[in-house]
């Protein structure tokens, strides 16, 4: 019985489990275990020996590169461990093509799991096209480069496994036909995204208004819409064809900023009066540095019509900042400037008012109005109708 124990023991042991000993199994299993325990070891030796390298050079491109590629790195002796774990199964048939395309696949996604984490410090180089291209180009060529690695690391996967791709492009092609007719709004936005940075027509960071839409600070240009962060601080989500087809005004692209203001001044200020004041608006324009006066803007200081109620001069001016909170503290100074020309030349502000003019008053008394017995003792006013009509008051009823 002893004996016969012991067979089926040895049996159990040489076959296993599918075929492999247990024997074989146990190896498999400590190799891939020792490979766990030591990744971390192998990524301080190799990473340590890098760093070194690295630290000779001036750039700093190699160390950001090095930190972003320690985790894919300790996934290599993973890798190695299955290779080897699969090589002591020594494994047949099926299994033995399962394993294979397994390892293969896991080498692939070592590859491209590091190239996916190279791109971010590879995108701050990228940063340099900004001199020759848009914000947002690079922006979307960082996008396309991420989805690309993606793109072409799955498709490899899945060629290992057999799977081919062409005709899984040409279903897709004819798909994408069928979603292209039922979602021609989502491709004319994106179409819409490619000419807004093709055009170059604002960047993250611009103050945009857009007619009857929005007005705010752009943060970023998707692929379906753009996110325009409003003065109130709410996000507001434009789809890039609205951007793309109605008007737009870029603010953060003003070269200057305006100034247009009517002072007007009362109708009893004399010539003298108005032309001091015209000249000396004029003159403190043009010695201000604030403003810029140079033949590239036009600025103009002209007596410019009689109103209603004022003679308006016109103050049309343009500032050399472009910063709104700039611009507001010269307006403020400008204004108290006018404000003491105007008191200086012996004048004032006009404001609107009318004037009635009646050539006489009716004749007769005025007529004092009786209140009835439901308001007895109630006090009542006569309306006056001529210039010494005074209010009365009635006697009250007994």
């Amino acid at each position: 019985m002893l004996r016969q124990f012991w067979q089926l023991a040895l049996e159990a042991w040489d076959k296993g489990q599918l075929g492999t000993g247990l024997g074989r199994i146990l190896v498999a299993l400590g190799i891939i275990l020792v490979a766990v325990l030591v990744r971390k070891l192998f990524v301080r030796i190799v990473i340590g020996r890098l760093r070194k390298l690295a630290a000779r050079t001036r750039t700093q491109l190699d160390d950001k590169a090095l930190s972003v590629l320690e985790r894919p790195m300790a996934f290599i002796p993973v890798v190695a461990g299955i290779y080897f774990a699969v090589d002591a199964l020594a494994l047949t048939g099926a299994l033995n093509l399962f394993a294979d395309r397994l390892v293969r696949s896991l080498v692939v996604w070592a590859i491209f799991w590091a190239f996916r984490n190279l791109v971010p410090p590879v995108s701050r180089s990228l940063r340099q096209l900004e001199k020759h291209f848009t914000v947002s180009m690079v922006d979307w060529l960082i996008k396309a480069i991420n989805v690309a690695l993606v793109l072409i690391g799955g498709a490899t996967i899945l060629e290992i496994w057999g799977i081919r791709i062409g005709p899984i492009i040409a279903g897709l092609g004819l798909f994408g036909v069928a979603v292209a007719l039922g979602a021609q709004d989502l491709f004319k936005n994106l179409i819409a995204g490619m000419l807004i940075i093709a055009e170059k027509r604002f960047n993250p960071g611009d103050w945009i208004k857009v007619a009857d839409e929005v007005e705010g600070t752009v943060e970023t240009i998707g692929f379906r819409s753009t996110l325009i962060r409003q003065f109130d601080k709410a996000p507001v989500y434009v789809p890039n064809a609205r951007l793309s087809d109605n008007s737009l005004v870029n603010y953060s692209r003003m070269s200057h900023r305006r100034i247009y203001w009517l002072i007007g001044v009362e109708y009893r200020t004399t010539i003298a009066q108005l032309r001091a004041i015209r000249d000396r608006i004029a003159d403190y324009l043009h010695q201000n540095d604030a403003f810029d006066t140079t033949p590239a803007v036009p600025t103009f200081v002209h007596i410019d019509r009689f109103g209603e109620s004022s003679i308006d001069i016109m103050v049309y001016c343009f500032t050399r900042t472009t910063a709104w909170g700039e611009w507001l503290a010269i307006k403020e100074t400008l204004a108290c400037e006018i404000k003491r020309i105007v008191e200086t030349a012996g004048t004032a502000f006009a404001f609107p008012s009318r004037s009635l003019y009646m050539e006489a008053w009716p004749p007769g008394a005025p007529e004092v109005f009786m209140p009835s017995q439901a308001t007895s003792g109630s006090r009542s006013r006569t309306l006056p109708s001529s210039s010494n009509t005074k209010i009365t008051n009635p006697p009250s009823m007994a």
